[in-house]
């Protein structure tokens, strides 16, 4: 009898979680893929400030962008893309063209990367979540704009692959690795990333090991992640935005980027020393304060708060 009961109760958790799962399936089911970050934009108030730092210091290709083309039915494109940096063929940073003295959040938008644009609207539209129209530029490449519940900027773009559009030698990284913003309420944004999006939890952690000033979800068919700073004062100053509001791009070595940095005349940044993710890392500041994080591609040190949930990027 005890035995049936303990077969019976089994049985009634297997079943309970078929349809936890079952339930989980369904919410993200005939979602397209979403390969990663294909680009993240910010704003500039002196592009030839910009251009050096981006081309000189990080030895990133500038490239001039085809102008976008008007999306069907008359909808605007969004800013102008002024400077345009490759970090690979698949990704990018980019950066619209700011009045000196602008205030607030130099973030502009993030691009993700879809297999497919048409079917990624109609999912997310079918979601209840406003999607522009899709717009085709010039070079044929093809996008459209959505929002999150606070507002930040995404944009999903199909892949397309261009080889004369890669990174040289003289690059100090060749993955862009993760998007960073000021979020409010973390639970709110994860209806979105993680319920509609299909991202999952890669990492998380505070100052203290109790704490949560860090919230990181990973893409749900790569290895990029978008990270929330959570816990940043709502007048914050553009100095603060820029730090939290900033992008990271991967590098083998912390200390050979920073040696890297020093022969081509940056004196200015931060470490590299080993977070509390266990990651050794350093940031540099752009000419308006953009913070730029080079991070190696997987721990080396201890990681506090909780174990990584996802899988690590590679060069």
């Amino acid at each position: 009898m005890a035995m049936r009961r303990i077969f019976g109760a089994l049985v009634g958790m297997v079943a309970g979680l078929s349809v936890v799962i079952g339930g989980w399936a369904g919410e993200t089911a005939g979602r397209p893929k979403i390969l990663g970050i294909a680009y993240v934009k910010f704003k500039s108030t002196d592009l030839e400030k910009t251009k050096a730092f981006y081309g000189r210091e990080l030895g990133l290709v500038s490239i001039v962008r085809h102008l976008p083309a008007r999306a069907k039915g008359g909808a605007g494109s969004g800013e102008v893309v002024e400077a345009r940096f490759v970090v690979n063929q698949d990704q990018e940073v980019e950066f619209t063209r700011a009045a000196p003295g602008t205030s607030g959040s130099y973030s502009v938008e993030i691009g993700l990367a879809t297999d497919d644009l048409t079917r990624m609207r109609t999912y997310l539209t079918a979601k209840g979540v406003a999607a522009g129209g899709i717009v085709t530029r010039r070079d044929g490449s093809r996008y459209f704009r959505t929002a999150d519940p606070e507002g930040n900027k995404i944009v999903f773009v199909e892949q397309k692959r261009d080889a004369a559009e890669t990174g040289t030698p003289l690059a100090i990284s060749h993955k862009l690795l993760h998007a960073g913003f000021v979020v409010k309420d973390w639970k709110a944004e994860n209806r979105f990333y993680e319920d509609v999006l299909g991202f999952h939890l890669y990492w998380k952690g505070g100052f203290k090991d109790d704490g949560l000033d860090w919230y990181e979800i990973q893409v749900p068919d790569g290895d990029n992640w978008i990270e929330y700073m959570l816990n940043i004062r709502a007048n914050a100053d553009h100095k603060e935005l820029g730090v939290q509001n900033h992008f990271s791009l991967g590098v083998e070595k912390a200390e050979a980027a920073a040696e890297t940095l020093r022969a081509r005349g940056q004196k200015e940044f931060d470490g590299p020393e080993i977070g509390r993710d266990g990651k050794n890392a350093l940031d540099v500041y752009d000419p308006d304060g953009t913070r730029v994080e080079l991070m190696e591609f997987t721990p080396t040190g201890k990681v506090c708060c909780s174990e990584y949930m996802g899988k690590h990027p590679k060069p």
